[in-house]
Order: structure tokens, then C-alpha cells, then sequence
């Protein structure tokens, strides 16, 4: 008798035996109980998550005829009646599994399909299992539209996908959609121990976890990765014949590497590093279970209260490390390792880009205490050293002259141009008092410095505007005698100055200039004739607005053109035949390259040019315009304006 795999000798046989899918399971366990049946199911999920099983059991749930061959519908299959025994063993007549990936025209639907008017042979049901139902075309998908929105009642639909995304939306409308979820590790593991202590084989609880980690969620690829280790460990699964078989890295090694980083060991990584050389061990398996590990750490560091693993060995381990080493160092190593597995490919030699991965953390590590740390998380942004610092103000008794106004040209500081920013603003802001301490913030400003910002907060607001041209000038404001005391410490900032209220307009690129001449003005009629009635269009078009007319007499007509390019034969041609058409006779057409000074295109610019400057001086001159822009400061954007 030949070997069976694990995969399909432990394959479920009913609901009771799925793993990880009690979501699926529960509805629709509640669904044949209930007697809810819908005609058409859509599972999703990863590969070997139990897509293919789950419709299975569902082809035998609504097969079943018990063992005494009087059963119903029923949410759990006796797997004893020749319904249950011909879909396990893939021969039921009634059920049909289709694969989509090598089947997915629309002939082989069709043939599906027409097989759906005929009753059911031996069961209830007829069960149609369309798997990896996305590699579909979309005329296959069309094709079944129809079948699939309004079946017979004794025909049911299964399909399966990797990937829904790909079905389209009208498939899945018509469909009851299941997600099957990826097996957590710790689900794997727990399957993996029952299925050897049913095949009575010795296995290590660390060898079985490296095992459930290595499937990625799927369990059919855990139990094929069980298979492998039993043949290649003779029967026996320890955890050193896995971690060859896998690749992987013994955690020995990952957790030395951590700690020596920890401590800035640079030699004793280089060392771990020649060390899984020598063994074979792949650096990307390496950094894969150095960022697992760090994982870890962060939530040890990050959530104290958090449970872990108690049967675990590492898990003392890492509590060691997740002490030792700083939050925001965990963070950064494990951003590390995951960005260090795309660099694998690109180095000559992957332990040479492991070692440089791990020794960046050496190199980019901070070298400041805890509470330089702390405040350079905790501050907004570094605040630069003063360049030169605020004088003292003291109380002078004697009065001392006003300072001077400033220039608007004057250069001031950033901080001072950010406080006169708002006293530009159409916007009252009352002038506080000031002590001779507390110099005044207004159009006098005390000096500042680049480590305080103005107060902004501390300003009242207000819109009331009928006081804004009392405010007080800068000379003003220092002949007040509170700020006289402290005029030694004022600067005199420039008030910005009203618009002038007309509006700035953009000008004109001026149009090019154009010789008048009598044979211009019977060329230019002559082509806005052609043009108006659509005799000439294209290149012909461009050809007798580039042109100039020289000279006419009864039968010849001579142009002279810029361009070598408009100079073409075919465009002659037509130019001519529309010009005996428009009743010029029998004229012929002689053409020359050469400057040109009089054409229809010129003339024509001109008057557009002359059209759009009375159209700004229109726009200029509106009462409107001019009011926004005395009062808002608006400018007209150029190109705005279009002629109608």
C-alpha cells in the first residue's frame, strides 16, 4: 500500500474536526441546522487554510443518507454512507470540482453548465466546486451569471479564491462570502502534537514550533514541512534536524547577537556572523528571527503587564534583553532587519550585508544620556543659541529722545518681521501698558531673542475696525511717556502702506510689427472669404495665413512664405483649386521662401492684441476691480482675462 501524506490522511472529515475556523464553521453549522440554504458560497483564504475541505463537508452535509440510509440534511456527516464515502474518495457523480487556473474559458463553463439541467443522479444536491474561481476570463464569468443568480433548487455552487479581489462585484453579489483565516502559530503547533501522537512518533516541542512558525498560516504546508522532517530526522523530530532542514537560526545565536549589540560589542557580532558561516545558516533566515525576537522585546518594553509564553525558553531571556536595551534602540534594530533583507540581494556576499546591517546599529547609535533623550523626544523643535542677547531694560528717570523710525527697507529679524506680520493685518489690536520691565509689543517692539517666541496668545482679538486709522504712528508711540523710559530697548518697526487701489495689471508681449500694404489688404479679404465659407482647412489653412502676397496679375498670383515647410506642393495645389473655386479665375499660384512683413496671421494679431488691452483697460477701470483691490489688496491673475 502506498504512503499517504499527512495533509490528506488528517484532512477533516466534518465540521468537528476543522481547525482554526470556528467563524465558518458556527455559520454554517447554523445554516443546515435552520435548513438555510443559499444557493451559491464564496470561501477565501491563503493557500492550505481548508477552502477544498470545508466544501467537501458541505457537499456531504446536504448528500448525507445516514448510516441507516434514512438521514437528512444534517450538519454533521456520517462519513459511513456511500455519499459521504464516494466524495471523500473524489468519485460522487453529483459532485463536480472544477480548476479554474486550467480551465477558465468560457467553453469549459459552458460544458459545466449544461450539465446543470439534469437532475441529480444519486444525491440531493448537485454541487458544482469551482476552484481558484479568479483565474477566470471574463467571458467565462459572464457566461455563468445567470445560472448562478437563479439556479434550480437542487443545484448548488462552491467557489474558492486566493485572490477576491479579482472576482468581479456581480459574482460576488450573488454569493454568501466566508474568509478563511491564516492559522495562528500556536493552532498549528496544538494540530501538529495530536497528529504525531496519532502516527505515535516522538517529536520536540521546540522542533513543532519552528515547524508552525514555518507554515506561515497554512496548515497544509505545516503538516507537508511535518512529512519532510520525519524523513529527514528517520522518523524522529528534534529541533537541530529542523533548523538544518529549515535553515533557520538557532535562537542561541539570535539572542547573543541582540545582547552584544546591546552592549556595543562590535567583535563579538562579527564573531556570531562567521559563526553562522561556517553552519550555512542564511542571513535572511538570521534577520527574520532577529526582528521575531525584537518583536517581542518591544512589547515586553512597551506593554509590561503583557503575558508571554511560559513554555517558551526564550522568554527569560528576552526579558533580560528587553531590560538592557533602550525602547527606542529595539525600534530601531528591528527596522533595521526588515529593511536588511531587501539589502541581501544587492551585496556580493549576504553575510558581508548582514554584518553591515548589524553593524549600523553600532554606528547610528545615540550617544546621549536618558534625559537629553527624553527632552529631544519631548520638545517641539531644537531651539538655536541666541546670536546675540536682549539688552537689560532699566528704569531710566530722564527721559531720553524717541528713537528714529525705521526705513521699510530696513532688514529686520525673522522673530520681529513674524510679531509685525499681524500688525498689518486690517485689525485693531489695543496697545498694552508697559512697565519699565515689560517693554510694549506694537509697532515698538523690545529686541528679541531667538529662543522665545511673541506671546500671541496673550493679544486680545477683535473686529471692530472703526479705530484702526487712530492708532498711534511709531513716533507716536515713543512720545508716549511709559515708553519713553524704556526707549534705550525699543525697535521702531515699518508699517506696511496701503494699496495704491488699481489693479496691477499683467502686459502684453507686444504684437509683431506689420507693413501695410495694398496687396494686403486684398489677401487678407481673400483668405477671411475662404476661411468664413471652410474652403481651406489644415495646412492649407496655415499656408495662406503665413503667407504674403507680392504681386497679381489676371492669371498668376505670387506669395512668399517663412517656412520651407508650408512650401508644399499638395497645399499649393488645394490653396489654388479654392481659390478658383471662390471666383479668381483661372489663377495659378507661384510661391517663394523669404522674409515676410504683410500676412493675414500679423494683421490678425494685431487686432487681437489691440481687443485684449481694451478689454484689461475695461477690467482696470471697473469701480468693482478697483474697490477689492483698495480694500483687500486682490490682483488680477494674468491669462485670466479672455475675450468673448
Amino acid at each position: 500500500m502506498s504512503y499517504l501524506v499527512l495533509a490528506r490522511k488528517y484532512r477533516p472529515r466534518n465540521f468537528t474536526e476543522m481547525v482554526g475556523q470556528e467563524h465558518v464553521v458556527q455559520a454554517l453549522t447554523n445554516a443546515l441546522v435552520q435548513q438555510r440554504l443559499h444557493h451559491a458560497y464564496l470561501f477565501t483564504g491563503t493557500r492550505g487554510v481548508g477552502k477544498t475541505t470545508v466544501s467537501r463537508i458541505l457537499a456531504k452535509s446536504l448528500n448525507c443518507q445516514g448510516a441507516d440510509g434514512q438521514g437528512g440534511i444534517t450538519a454533521e456527516p456520517c462519513g459511513v454512507c456511500q455519499a459521504c464515502r464516494d466524495i471523500d474518495a473524489g468519485r460522487f457523480v453529483d459532485y463536480t470540482e472544477l480548476d479554474a487556473a486550467s480551465n477558465r474559458g468560457v467553453d469549459e463553463v459552458q460544458s459545466l453548465l449544461e450539465q446543470a439541467v439534469y437532475k441529480p443522479v444519486q444525491g440531493r444536491f448537485k454541487v458544482f466546486m469551482i476552484d481558484e474561481v479568479h483565474m477566470l476570463t471574463n467571458t467565462a464569468f459572464n457566461a455563468m451569471l445567470k445560472t448562478l443568480e437563479e439556479p434550480p433548487e437542487y443545484l448548488k455552487f462552491v467557489l474558492a479564491t486566493t485572490d477576491p479581489q479579482k472576482v468581479p462585484v456581480t459574482v460576488l453579489s450573488r454569493c454568501l462570502q466566508f474568509n478563511l483565516r491564516p492559522m495562528a502559530p500556536e493552532t498549528v503547533f496544538e494540530h501538529l502534537t495530536q497528529v504525531l501522537a496519532a502516527e505515535q512518533l516522538s517529536a520536540e516541542p521546540l522542533a513543532l514550533r519552528l515547524l508552525a512558525r514555518a507554515a506561515r498560516g497554512s496548515m497544509r504546508d505545516a503538516l507537508s514541512l511535518t512529512d519532510q522532517a520525519i524523513a529527514f530526522g528517520n522518523g524522529l523530530v528534534q529541533e537541530a534536524g529542523v533548523r538544518q532542514m529549515l535553515g533557520s537560526v538557532d535562537r542561541s545565536h539570535v539572542l547573543h547577537m541582540i545582547r552584544a549589540l546591546t552592549e556595543g560589542d562590535g567583535a563579538a557580532v562579527v564573531n556570531q556572523i562567521n559563526a553562522l558561516r561556517l553552519q550555512g545558516v542564511s542571513a535572511a533566515a538570521t534577520l527574520e528571527d532577529m526582528a521575531m525576537l525584537l518583536q517581542r522585546m518591544a512589547v515586553m518594553q512597551m506593554v509590561p503587564g503583557m503575558a508571554q509564553d511560559a513554555e517558551d525558553p526564550d522568554t527569560q531571556g528576552l526579558a533580560e534583553l528587553a531590560a538592557a536595551m533602550p525602547p527606542e534602540e529595539t525600534q530601531l534594530l528591528y527596522s533595521l532587519c526588515l529593511h536588511g533583507r531587501n539589502e541581501l540581494g544587492l551585496a556580493p556576499d549576504e553575510y558581508s550585508a548582514l554584518t553591515m546591517v548589524l553593524l549600523r546599529l553600532l554606528a547610528f547609535k545615540p550617544q546621549v544620556g536618558p534625559a537629553e533623550k527624553k527632552s529631544l523626544l519631548t520638545s517641539p523643535r531644537a531651539t538655536p543659541e541666541p546670536t546675540r542677547a536682549a539688552a537689560p531694560v532699566a528704569a531710566d528717570p530722564q527721559p531720553k529722545p524717541a528713537p528714529q523710525a525705521t526705513s521699510p527697507r530696513e532688514v529686520t529679524p525673522p522673530m520681529v518681521a513674524a510679531v509685525a506680520a499681524p500688525l498689518a493685518a486690517p485689525m485693531a489690536r489695543p496697545v498694552p501698558s508697559a512697565s519699565p520691565a515689560e517693554p510694549v509689543i506694537g509697532h515698538a517692539q523690545a529686541e528679541p531673542t531667538l529662543s522665545e517666541p511673541p506671546p500671541w496668545e496673550d493679544w486680545p482679538d477683535t473686529t471692530d475696525y472703526a479705530d484702526v486709522q487712530a492708532l498711534p504712528t511709531p513716533v507716536e508711540h515713543a512720545a508716549v511717556p511709559e515708553l519713553r523710559q524704556a526707549a534705550p530697548a525699543l525697535r521702531v518697526l515699518p508699517v506696511r502702506e496701503a494699496p495704491s487701489g488699481r489693479a496691477d495689471m499683467p502686459t502684453l508681449a507686444a504684437p509683431p510689427a506689420v507693413q501695410a500694404t495694398p496687396e494686403g489688404d486684398v489677401w487678407l479679404e481673400v483668405v477671411q472669404g475662404l476661411m468664413s465659407q471652410e474652403a481651406i482647412t489644415a495646412l492649407v489653412r496655415e499656408l495662406a495665413l503665413q503667407s504674403q502676397l507680392l504681386a497679381r496679375d489676371v492669371d498668376q498670383w505670387q506669395l512668399r512664405v517663412e517656412r520651407e515647410t508650408l512650401n508644399h506642393p499638395a497645399s499649393r495645389e488645394r490653396l489654388q483649386t479654392a481659390l478658383q473655386a471662390a471666383g479668381h479665375g483661372d489663377v495659378k499660384l507661384g510661391i517663394e521662401v523669404g522674409p515676410v512683413t504683410d500676412s493675414p496671421a500679423k494683421r490678425l494679431a494685431v487686432q487681437a492684441a489691440e481687443k485684449m488691452v481694451a478689454a484689461q483697460v475695461l477690467i482696470q477701470n471697473d469701480p468693482l476691480v478697483q474697490a477689492m483691490v483698495r480694500d483687500f489688496g486682490a490682483k488680477i491673475v494674468p491669462g485670466s482675462i479672455q475675450l468673448i
